[in-house]
């Protein structure tokens, strides 16, 4: 065993006369070449900055004192020990049913979390139907869903906010003709728009342009002429939906929309079947405001007018179903393919 003599230098040197000794007394090897190599490396020790975490890699590390969680067993996770479940509720709270679908992808105790605290399923249901009482609502939880503010939220049809309702629409027109040997066809794409509100509002668009470059415009929550957008009412009583839907002009019309929510998976709600859309004349009135469109036209007959020259139309074209897209997904959606690489789509 070596023993190294004590050296009076400040930064900790080598032995003064840079040799080791045994406990015999015999020299052993000289432990550095030279003392200035020696201080060079001290230096760079000195400048190099210190990373201990480095040691980290390629090691499994355990959590010294265990969380507990919910369901009382002693959780592993790093995160729930950093996380508690205060705060996540916090987090949990603020977040949107769809997000909170995402999160209880998670791992097991956010799912445990998620799915039984009924005041996040309650904030949800009570926002998705904010049109109707609250005492109402809970009636409604207890008589059909015994109780369970979840199971409501999944089963009870409702319309989606959080995105805009697509219907992509196809027809075939014949081209010019050149010379006599061939007569060329276009595929043209169009495309239907619709946007719902919590508070009973209906935002619709026309358009030969994709999603991708409409979407913004309908972020809003009022109609804009200048870009198309009508506005109007709707109402939803169970799966059936009927809106109507203001044309301003010189000539008044009304479009009446009715159509049949579905999901193509519990929860989602995330297609409308149309059942047919008529546009009518509309008498308008000093002061005539589009809240009261849906009042006004709701016992009309499919070939009723209010405004004789404008007679109802009923529209056997364009009516694909309706596909949701959210606002976060809309610039990356199938539907804004062009028609060269998807002339035809399926809802589903």
């Amino acid at each position: 065993m070596e023993v190294l003599l004590p050296n009076p230098d400040p930064l900790g040197g080598p032995p003064v006369d840079s040799r080791s000794f045994d406990r015999t007394g015999g020299q052993a090897s000289t432990s550095y070449d030279s003392f200035g190599a020696w201080r060079v490396q001290q230096y760079v020790n000195i400048l190099q900055p210190q990373r201990p975490w480095l040691g980290l890699y390629n090691s499994f590390v355990k959590v010294t004192a265990p969380a507990v969680g919910v369901r009382g067993v002693q959780d592993q996770a790093l995160l729930h020990k950093m996380l508690p479940e205060d705060f996540l509720f916090e987090v949990f709270a603020r977040a949107s049913p769809y997000t909170l679908g995402r999160a209880m992808c998670v791992c097991r105790k956010w799912r445990y979390m998620i799915r039984h605290n009924p005041a996040l399923w309650q904030a949800a249901c009570l926002k998705a139907w904010q049109t109707i009482s609250y005492a109402e609502n809970v009636r409604l939880c207890r008589a059909q869903y015994e109780g369970s503010w979840r199971k409501m939220f999944l089963e009870r049809p409702r319309l989606r906010t959080d995105g805009v309702y697509v219907s992509r629409n196809t027809y075939v027109k014949a081209g010019v003709a050149e010379w006599t040997a061939r007569k060329s066809v276009h595929v043209v794409v169009w495309f239907r728009y619709l946007r719902f509100t919590p508070g009973g509002r209906i935002l619709y668009k026309t358009s030969p342009h994709r999603l991708a470059l409409v979407y913004k415009n309908l972020l809003g929550l009022r109609s804009n002429p200048a870009e198309m957008i009508y506005g109007g009412r709707f109402s939803l009583k169970d799966d059936e939906v009927e809106a109507a839907i203001k044309y301003p002009g010189s000539r008044p019309t009304v479009l009446r929309l009715k159509v049949k929510v579905r999901g193509t998976i519990p929860g989602a709600w995330n297609r409308l079947d149309i059942k047919s859309i008529i546009t009518t004349g509309l008498e308008v009135k000093p002061g005539d405001e589009e809240e009261n469109v849906l009042y006004e036209t709701e016992d009309w007959d499919e070939d009723y007018s209010a405004n004789q020259d404008v007679p109802a139309v009923n529209h056997k074209r364009g009516l694909m179903a309706f596909v949701f897209v959210p606002f976060e997904e809309a610039e990356t959606s199938v539907l804004n393919l062009p028609i060269d690489k998807m002339d035809y789509y399926v809802p589903g």
